[in-house]
């Protein structure tokens, strides 16, 4: 497989350009979000934009959430990408999708995929990093199975690809550049490692947006094809806090400070409190400010046996900050369906307290 598929010709992004403003948006995870510590790989390609395009207005919308995948993205991508009307959104989860569950990972992508596409406004493209679980694969010449789906959606939506992982492998390779100076835990590239992706991501923008294109070779507009998945999430969206009812100390907080990319959280820190609410579709999941300070729950599904969440609190995970997605079911019987939560402590030696601060509840249709 080559570094760049090429599957369109980007007709409407460069339109935009020529009328001199531009809107990019970003969603993936850490590798891809907006650091405090370092300029990961969106920084150098926003300012090829500016340079490259003197005369046109660039807008930087970056989404991604680090240890976040395409299930949570698919909720997110209305308020974080759609509303702002981006016009080129690069999708960056080949790495933190790679545990999740083949079924799983592929309706959450193809869902986000058609959300995207729908209103006819925003151009796609796949761009795929690299984390160690990738290393037995790749140094046998094969494609990782989380690359490989990606690659089956992109040449069903006409999507271009950019497998930045395996250009800067390639670089290793040549020596051009240390696996130190690369990727030195595995997952999280330095600074050089982040111009890799970002060179790579350029080289393909050159070659896509100011080489002389082939237009007989290439659809001007592709239309969206029918679901690769009937059980595609495209249809989802999120219910309400209005809605919820509520038992004991509860408040709704603005989580603007800590959770930039949620407007309220519903909280409380009282061991027993308790909450319910009804749902018209096939799935529920809730997102959480999630750290080791983090009550779990127990819950009801339909008047079902009780539940008890049990997750785990890695030793990067902090105190909170972690937006978080819990799954209570994504395969129900289509229909209407009640849910009963209550908050527990966990009994955990990692958990040091008892916060519950839900960010959203999303609904699966």
């Amino acid at each position: 497989m080559e570094t760049i598929q090429f599957r369109n010709r980007l007709t409407q992004v460069k339109s935009k350009l020529q009328t001199g403003q531009l809107t990019l948006g970003f969603i993936g995870g850490s590798i891809t979000a907006d650091s405090k510590v370092m300029a990961n790989w969106p920084e150098p390609v926003a300012r090829w934009f500016v340079e490259s395009f003197p005369h046109a207005r660039i807008t930087v919308e970056n989404a991604a959430i680090g240890a976040t995948g395409s299930d949570l993205a698919v909720f997110r991508a209305d308020r974080e990408l759609i509303n702002r009307q981006c016009d080129l959104i690069f999708i960056e989860f080949a790495v933190n999708d790679y545990n999740t569950p083949s079924e799983q990972r592929m309706r959450a992508r193809e869902g986000l995929i058609r959300k995207l596409l729908a209103d006819g406004r925003s151009e796609l493209v796949f761009v795929y990093t690299y984390c160690q679980k990738m290393y037995e694969d790749m140094s046998r010449g094969m494609v990782p199975a989380s690359i490989v789906e990606f690659e089956e959606l992109a040449e069903h939506y006409g999507i271009n690809t950019v497998w930045v992982g395996l250009h800067a492998w390639q670089e290793v390779k040549k020596g051009r550049m240390t696996w130190d100076e690369w990727l030195p835990d595995g997952l999280h590239p330095t600074h050089r490692g982040s111009l890799s992706y970002g060179q790579c991501v350029i080289d393909y923008l050159v070659k896509e947006l100011l080489a002389s294109p082939d237009e007989e070779k290439y659809e001007i507009y592709i239309p969206l094809a029918a679901p690769l998945n009937n059980n595609h999430w495209g249809h989802v969206n999120t219910l309400s806090f209005d809605e919820v009812q509520l038992e004991g100390p509860w408040m709704i907080r603005r989580a603007a400070a800590h959770m930039p990319w949620i407007d309220q959280i519903l909280s409380t820190s009282a061991i027993g409190a308790k909450l319910s609410f009804s749902f018209t579709g096939k799935g529920v999941a809730l997102a959480f400010d999630f750290g080791k300070k983090s009550a779990e729950f127990t819950y009801k599904l339909d008047g079902g046996p009780a539940i008890t969440s049990c997750r785990d609190r890695p030793n990067w995970c902090g105190d909170s900050g972690w937006f978080r997605i819990y799954w209570i079911a994504d395969d129900l019987e289509d229909g209407l369906h009640h849910m009963e939560l209550e908050v527990v402590h966990g009994n955990r030696e990692d958990c040091t307290g008892t916060n519950f601060h839900l960010g959203l509840i999303g609904i699966v249709k």
